[in-house]
């Protein structure tokens, strides 16, 4: 879901060579060239667009993605722009309970709001509230309904607001465990919503984007004998009338991600200039210790071919400030809640950190690369 308008001609724009190179071309048919520099706390992007007339080229060459595992993505992360500006969000008005797993801000009436999840530290009973800023903290918003959900998200879809989150429940065969399932609602404002859909049980990480020619594509997170511990498929329906069970249970998965024993899924999806989809999402692994760690990641997806461009992670939860964590075995977890994309070319990632806290952090925006010119 992206909160910024077209960029025109002041946009950044990286030529990939190969596939997914980031050094700029040097050629004569095509030149182009970005540097930042920090200055204080601000972040200054300078962007030039040097190109002949008649030359072009798409900025990405959808085709099947090279599996990466997460070490592999972290060594290429260290070679990457890094992180700039962070900032702990304040939450209050919630009985000293957690606020994290947040999503990014988004407009209801006339002014931002942000969904999280929020609960006790030793617990996993959540419910979803919805946050407005007063004087520098974040506090339920007067009026608005309260979701006994998880890990919430919103975009927004041929008009509705379509907000979502996990639904747990008692697993129906093995005793005293939970199952979980993904619930969808919509409307035209927050105090509206009516639920529309629910997902096939035991999937989390459906996201739902608009693409250019109006139908709905759907990211899906299948696991199992299809998915394993967790791999991204996507579908496309005609309308939001038109989403079933079936179609996701029967979605293709993204060729080239994900090695085995890792996992991942989408969080949020942008629809770019060009018609292609920028994926937020994560990658995750254990260790030898069987601690979990979550990083976020992005990748381009073409909804009219399948293909992919490669992961690349945008962070790590040594970006952020340090915090508490729900569990020692969370400590390096980064949940990816959103992006706030900005004119000046940077973005806002808005992030759960070791499943207790919330956080912004001020990095390149992932997906101009991605955009074409014009």
């Amino acid at each position: 879901m992206s909160n910024r308008g077209a960029h025109g001609d002041h946009s950044i724009h990286f030529l990939l060579l190969d596939g997914m190179t980031r050094e700029a071309p040097t050629s004569k048919r095509q030149r182009r060239w970005w540097e930042y520099v920090t200055e204080g706390m601000q972040f200054i992007i300078n962007r030039t667009i040097m190109m002949e007339e008649g030359a072009g080229r798409d900025v990405m060459q959808t085709r099947t993605p090279t599996r990466k595992t997460c070490k592999t993505l972290l060594e290429e992360f260290q070679r990457a722009p890094q992180p700039l500006r962070v900032e702990k969000l304040v939450f209050a008005g919630v009985g000293g309970r957690d606020v994290y797993n947040i999503s990014a801000p988004f407009e209801d009436g006339g002014e931002w709001v942000i969904a999280g999840r929020v609960e006790a530290r030793d617990s996993e009973q959540s419910e979803v509230y919805f946050f407005v800023e007063r004087e520098g903290t974040w506090v339920p918003r007067e009026g608005a309904p309260v979701f006994a959900l998880q890990d919430p998200f919103v975009s927004r879809v041929h008009g509705h607001l379509v907000f979502g989150g996990v639904e747990t429940f008692p697993h129906p065969v093995l005793r005293g465990m939970l199952y979980w399932r993904t619930v969808f609602y919509r409307g035209t404002t927050l105090h509206d919503l009516t639920p529309f859909f629910t997902g096939p049980d035991g999937m989390k990480d459906i996201r739902l984007v608009e693409l250019q020619d109006g139908s709905v594509g759907v990211f899906t997170r299948p696991q199992g004998k299809k998915g394993g511990r967790g791999k991204i498929g996507f579908t496309r329906v005609g309308s939001l009338e038109e989403l079933t069970v079936e179609a996701i249970q029967d979605a293709p998965l993204i060729d080239g991600q994900f090695a085995d024993g890792e996992w991942g899924g989408a969080n949020e999806v942008h629809l770019l200039a060009n018609g292609l989809v920028g994926v937020l999402g994560h990658i995750a692994c254990f260790d030898e210790e069987r601690n979990r760690h979550y990083y976020p990641m992005v990748f381009a997806f073409n909804p009219d071919t399948g293909e992919a461009s490669d992961m690349e992670l945008i962070a790590t939860r040594a970006h952020f400030l340090d915090g508490p964590a729900k569990r020692s075995d969370l400590a390096d977890v980064v949940f990816s809640g959103g992006l706030i994309r900005k004119e000046d070319g940077t973005a806002d990632f808005y992030a759960g950190t070791s499943d207790a806290e919330a956080q912004k952090l001020t990095i390149v925006d992932p997906f101009t690369k991605y955009e074409r010119q014009g």
